[in-house]
C-alpha cells in the first residue's frame, strides 16, 4: 500500500471559506518589533509570509491548529475558530 505524503494528505482537505470574515488578523506594529518571526516557520500550512517588512497571513487555508497563537507574542495576532459551518473539513485519505 502506498503511503500518502503530508502534502497529498493536505490536498484532500476541503475549506469552507467565510469570504470577507477572516478568523486571523495580525497586529503588524507588534510583528515589526518581533525578531524571531516564528510564525513563518511553525505554521504547518505555511500561511504566513513576509511582505513589505510586515507579516501577512492567507487565513483561508488555515488548519485551525492554533500553533501561531502559541508562538506569537501576546497581542500580535487575533485568532478564533471560524463561525459554524466554515473552516477546514478534514477527509481521511
Amino acid at each position: 500500500m502506498n503511503r500518502l505524503s503530508l502534502a497529498d494528505k493536505l490536498a484532500l482537505d476541503k475549506f469552507a471559506v467565510d469570504e470577507g470574515k477572516p478568523h486571523i488578523s495580525i497586529n503588524n506594529e507588534l510583528c515589526q518589533t518581533c525578531t524571531d518571526r516564528a510564525c513563518l516557520r511553525v505554521c504547518p500550512a505555511g500561511l504566513y509570509s513576509e511582505q513589505d517588512n510586515g507579516i501577512i497571513v492567507e487565513w483561508a487555508g488555515c488548519l485551525e491548529c492554533g500553533t501561531c497563537r502559541v508562538v506569537c507574542s501576546p497581542g500580535a495576532i487575533t485568532w478564533h475558530y471560524p463561525r459554524g459551518g466554515f473552516g477546514i473539513v478534514y477527509r481521511q485519505g
